[in-house]
Protein backbone atom coordinates (compact mmCIF):
# COMPACT_ATOMS: atom_id res chain seq x y z
CA UNK A 1 0.00 0.00 0.00
CA UNK A 2 1.71 3.16 -0.96
CA UNK A 3 1.53 6.32 1.37
CA UNK A 4 -0.70 7.86 -1.26
CA UNK A 5 -3.02 5.47 -1.19
CA UNK A 6 -3.12 5.61 2.84
CA UNK A 7 -4.09 9.34 2.98
CA UNK A 8 -6.64 9.26 0.83
CA UNK A 9 -8.79 6.21 2.76
CA UNK A 10 -11.63 7.63 4.77
CA UNK A 11 -9.95 6.87 8.02
CA UNK A 12 -6.69 9.18 7.49
CA UNK A 13 -9.51 11.70 5.70
CA UNK A 14 -11.41 11.74 8.99
CA UNK A 15 -7.88 12.16 11.16
CA UNK A 16 -6.61 14.84 9.47
CA UNK A 17 -10.14 16.85 9.10
CA UNK A 18 -10.26 15.63 13.41
CA UNK A 19 -6.84 17.04 14.14
CA UNK A 20 -7.30 20.50 11.46
CA UNK A 21 -10.52 21.53 10.72
CA UNK A 22 -12.86 19.93 13.28
CA UNK A 23 -9.65 20.23 15.81
CA UNK A 24 -11.53 22.91 18.09
CA UNK A 25 -14.93 21.97 18.35
CA UNK A 26 -13.53 18.26 19.03
CA UNK A 27 -11.52 19.43 22.00
CA UNK A 28 -14.50 21.52 22.88
CA UNK A 29 -16.74 18.20 23.11
CA UNK A 30 -14.17 16.47 24.51
CA UNK A 31 -13.97 18.91 27.04
CA UNK A 32 -17.44 18.76 28.02
CA UNK A 33 -16.82 14.83 28.92
CA UNK A 34 -13.70 15.87 31.19
CA UNK A 35 -15.60 18.40 33.21
CA UNK A 36 -18.36 15.97 33.23
CA UNK A 37 -15.97 13.29 34.71
CA UNK A 38 -14.73 15.69 37.60
CA UNK A 39 -18.10 16.38 38.31
CA UNK A 40 -19.19 12.98 39.08
CA UNK A 41 -15.65 12.51 41.10
CA UNK A 42 -15.88 15.67 43.20
CA UNK A 43 -19.81 15.19 43.77
CA UNK A 44 -18.68 11.97 45.40
CA UNK A 45 -16.19 13.72 47.62
CA UNK A 46 -18.69 16.32 48.64
CA UNK A 47 -21.49 13.32 49.04
CA UNK A 48 -18.72 11.79 51.70
CA UNK A 49 -16.67 14.84 53.07
CA UNK A 50 -19.30 17.24 53.33
CA UNK A 51 -22.20 15.54 53.50
CA UNK A 52 -20.86 12.61 55.40
CA UNK A 53 -22.51 9.75 53.59
CA UNK A 54 -21.24 5.97 53.76
CA UNK A 55 -19.18 5.41 50.90
CA UNK A 56 -21.46 2.82 48.96
CA UNK A 57 -23.67 5.62 49.11
CA UNK A 58 -21.84 8.22 47.82
CA UNK A 59 -22.16 7.53 43.97
CA UNK A 60 -21.76 10.84 42.17
CA UNK A 61 -24.42 12.51 39.89
CA UNK A 62 -25.65 9.63 37.69
CA UNK A 63 -24.87 7.16 40.37
CA UNK A 64 -27.88 8.72 42.21
CA UNK A 65 -30.45 7.82 39.72
CA UNK A 66 -28.56 5.28 38.02
CA UNK A 67 -27.23 3.42 41.07
CA UNK A 68 -26.05 0.05 38.56
CA UNK A 69 -24.06 2.43 36.61
CA UNK A 70 -21.71 2.49 39.58
CA UNK A 71 -22.00 -0.47 40.96
CA UNK A 72 -21.55 -2.06 37.60
CA UNK A 73 -17.89 0.23 37.45
CA UNK A 74 -19.55 0.64 33.88
CA UNK A 75 -19.83 4.52 34.34
CA UNK A 76 -15.92 5.16 35.05
CA UNK A 77 -14.74 2.83 33.12
CA UNK A 78 -16.85 4.46 30.07
CA UNK A 79 -15.12 7.58 30.92
CA UNK A 80 -11.90 6.22 31.32
CA UNK A 81 -12.16 4.38 28.14
CA UNK A 82 -13.65 7.62 26.13
CA UNK A 83 -10.97 9.81 27.65
CA UNK A 84 -8.32 8.01 26.48
CA UNK A 85 -9.58 7.25 22.88
CA UNK A 86 -9.74 11.16 22.53
CA UNK A 87 -6.53 11.47 24.06
CA UNK A 88 -5.80 9.19 21.03
CA UNK A 89 -7.12 10.60 18.42
CA UNK A 90 -7.04 14.41 19.35
CA UNK A 91 -3.16 13.86 19.90
CA UNK A 92 -1.75 14.26 16.31
CA UNK A 93 -3.39 17.89 16.31
CA UNK A 94 -0.80 18.72 19.15
CA UNK A 95 2.88 20.05 17.57
CA UNK A 96 5.90 20.82 19.99
CA UNK A 97 5.81 21.42 23.15
CA UNK A 98 1.87 20.99 23.60
CA UNK A 99 2.47 17.48 22.45
CA UNK A 100 4.98 16.18 24.91
CA UNK A 101 2.43 17.29 27.33
CA UNK A 102 -0.41 15.54 25.85
CA UNK A 103 1.77 12.83 25.69
CA UNK A 104 2.42 12.90 29.38
CA UNK A 105 -1.45 13.10 29.71
CA UNK A 106 -1.93 10.38 27.35
CA UNK A 107 0.48 8.15 29.33
CA UNK A 108 -0.69 8.86 32.67
CA UNK A 109 -4.34 8.13 31.33
CA UNK A 110 -3.89 5.14 29.66
CA UNK A 111 -2.43 3.52 33.61
CA UNK A 112 -5.55 4.85 35.01
CA UNK A 113 -7.67 3.29 32.29
CA UNK A 114 -5.94 -0.02 33.23
CA UNK A 115 -7.19 0.19 37.29
CA UNK A 116 -10.83 0.81 35.53
CA UNK A 117 -10.54 -2.02 33.58
CA UNK A 118 -9.23 -4.07 36.70
CA UNK A 119 -12.58 -2.72 38.35
CA UNK A 120 -14.83 -3.86 35.96
CA UNK A 121 -13.05 -7.13 35.20
CA UNK A 122 -14.30 -7.74 38.99
CA UNK A 123 -17.57 -6.78 38.57
CA UNK A 124 -17.99 -8.26 35.70
CA UNK A 125 -16.63 -11.67 37.12
CA UNK A 126 -17.99 -11.01 40.24
CA UNK A 127 -14.88 -12.23 41.94
CA UNK A 128 -12.79 -9.35 43.55
CA UNK A 129 -9.11 -8.98 44.04
CA UNK A 130 -7.60 -9.74 47.28
CA UNK A 131 -10.93 -11.00 49.03
CA UNK A 132 -12.74 -7.67 49.32
CA UNK A 133 -16.18 -7.11 49.36
CA UNK A 134 -16.05 -4.65 46.87
CA UNK A 135 -13.63 -3.99 43.80
CA UNK A 136 -10.18 -3.33 44.34
CA UNK A 137 -7.75 -1.68 41.83
CA UNK A 138 -4.48 -2.31 42.20
CA UNK A 139 -2.89 0.99 44.00
CA UNK A 140 -6.26 1.33 46.43
CA UNK A 141 -4.15 -1.72 48.27
CA UNK A 142 -2.00 1.72 49.02
CA UNK A 143 -4.65 4.29 48.94
CA UNK A 144 -7.95 4.44 49.43
CA UNK A 145 -10.51 4.51 45.97
CA UNK A 146 -11.92 7.83 46.36
CA UNK A 147 -8.90 9.77 46.96
CA UNK A 148 -6.78 7.69 44.74
CA UNK A 149 -8.99 8.28 41.79
CA UNK A 150 -9.14 12.12 42.40
CA UNK A 151 -5.42 11.99 42.17
CA UNK A 152 -5.65 9.94 39.15
CA UNK A 153 -7.88 12.48 37.67
CA UNK A 154 -5.92 15.67 38.96
CA UNK A 155 -2.56 13.74 37.48
CA UNK A 156 -3.96 13.59 34.05
CA UNK A 157 -5.76 16.86 33.94
CA UNK A 158 -2.76 18.87 34.76
CA UNK A 159 -0.32 18.13 31.88
CA UNK A 160 -3.77 18.27 29.37
CA UNK A 161 -4.11 21.27 30.49
CA UNK A 162 -0.79 22.99 29.94
CA UNK A 163 -0.77 21.01 27.03
CA UNK A 164 -3.68 23.34 25.07
CA UNK A 165 -2.44 26.78 26.95
CA UNK A 166 0.78 25.31 24.55
CA UNK A 167 -1.50 24.26 22.02
CA UNK A 168 -3.54 27.64 22.14
CA UNK A 169 -0.95 29.83 22.74
CA UNK A 170 2.17 27.90 20.42
CA UNK A 171 5.58 29.30 20.70
CA UNK A 172 6.87 31.21 17.57
CA UNK A 173 8.41 27.52 16.71
CA UNK A 174 5.47 25.57 17.49
CA UNK A 175 2.95 28.16 15.31
CA UNK A 176 4.58 27.10 12.00
CA UNK A 177 3.40 23.19 13.00
CA UNK A 178 0.05 24.36 14.19
CA UNK A 179 -2.39 23.11 11.49
CA UNK A 180 -5.85 24.13 12.98
CA UNK A 181 -7.89 27.05 14.55
CA UNK A 182 -7.47 26.41 18.44
CA UNK A 183 -4.54 28.80 18.28
CA UNK A 184 -5.59 32.65 19.88
CA UNK A 185 -3.71 34.70 18.01
CA UNK A 186 -4.42 38.69 19.48
CA UNK A 187 -6.76 40.92 17.32
CA UNK A 188 -5.10 43.71 15.80
CA UNK A 189 -6.94 46.58 14.69
CA UNK A 190 -7.73 47.41 11.40
CA UNK A 191 -5.40 49.78 9.41
CA UNK A 192 -6.85 53.48 9.87
CA UNK A 193 -8.26 54.73 6.35
CA UNK A 194 -6.56 57.78 5.03
CA UNK A 195 -9.49 59.97 4.25
CA UNK A 196 -10.41 61.66 1.29
CA UNK A 197 -9.79 64.96 1.45
CA UNK A 198 -11.24 67.76 -1.16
Amino acid sequence: MTTETCATTPWARFMERLNSDWHEKAMQIYMVVVLAHWAEHLAQALQIYVLGWNIPDSRGILGLWYPWLVKSELLHYGYALVMLTAFWLLRTGFKGRSRTWWNVALIIQFWHHIEHAVLQGQAVVGSNLFDSPVPMSLIQLWVPRVELHLFYNSVVFLPMVIAMYYHMFPSAEDEAQHGCSCAWKPRTSPAIQPTATT
